[in-house]
């Protein structure tokens, strides 16, 4: 768990940067003395901040400096003797610390990365949908621009008063379309069916879904008028006599 919590978090990157609490520190160096894995992962992450330190020689945040500058200054006045050490041990401490920024610095910079690489890809998601849905709507307006057209609008009764619907129709060539905008939205598991009355007899024309704005739906020969009822989510064989809420004569 402890092995899991220190890989995860990036606890040993922040235990270079000396960025963690007492509790955190202590379980590091626990785990680096008696887990082998935690104690060679700590290892090549030092390889590497070091290798990274000689292969760039980039200059480190000023505060670093500041903070050097500060302790090779104290030590200077106690420990004069011992000032080519201190200022060997120093100039190791400025590469590691300047790798540990840099290689900090590049994983937030691969991390911002991948939220723009994301939020383009939704970008071009989003972009192609309401272009498919743009060629779509046309396509629809077109059927419906034309001499033969037959606009016919379906009112709501007293069960949908707010109703409205408009149906257009091309005998020539056989198309429905309906504009259902004006329909209610509906509770998720109830949808819009309109029907055709061919003598007497209920045929299913389609489901319309109050979230397009043109629906094309089956034409029906020698219909005597088109209904328009309340049915389960999917639709139904046939129609809820009781739900119609809305219908016009051919």
């Amino acid at each position: 768990m402890d092995r899991k919590k220190i890989l995860d978090e990036g606890l040993l990157e922040k235990y270079l940067l000396d960025e963690l609490n007492t509790s955190d520190r202590s379980l590091v160096e626990h785990a680096i003395k008696n887990d082998k894995e935690v104690k060679k992962k700590f290892s090549e992450l030092e390889e590497d901040f070091e290798k990274m330190a000689f292969e760039n020689a980039i200059i480190p945040p000023s505060t670093v400096k500041a903070e050097l500058k500060t302790k090779l200054e104290e030590t200077k006045v106690r420990q004069l003797s011992y000032r080519p050490l201190l200022v060997a041990a120093s100039i190791s401490v400025l590469f590691l610390a300047s790798s540990i920024w840099m290689y900090t610095e590049w994983q937030k910079t691969q991390k911002e990365f991948e939220v723009l690489q994301n939020q383009t890809t939704d970008l071009k998601e989003r972009l192609n949908s309401l272009e498919e849905n743009y060629v779509l709507t046309n396509t629809r307006l077109k059927t419906i621009d034309g001499q033969n057209i037959i606009p016919l609008l379906l009112k709501g009764n007293e069960l949908s008063p707010n109703s409205r619907a408009i149906a257009y129709i091309n005998h020539e060539k056989k198309i429905v379309v309906v504009n259902s905008e004006g329909l209610p939205k509906l509770p998720e598991d109830k949808t819009y069916q309109m029907w055709s009355d061919v003598n007497g007899e209920m045929i299913n024309m389609g489901v319309l879904k109050t979230s397009e704005r043109l629906i094309t739906l089956k034409y029906i020969d020698k219909a005597e008028s088109l209904n328009i009822t309340i049915e389960p989510e999917g639709g139904n064989d046939h129609p809820t006599v009781e739900n119609l809420i809305s219908y016009v004569t051919l």
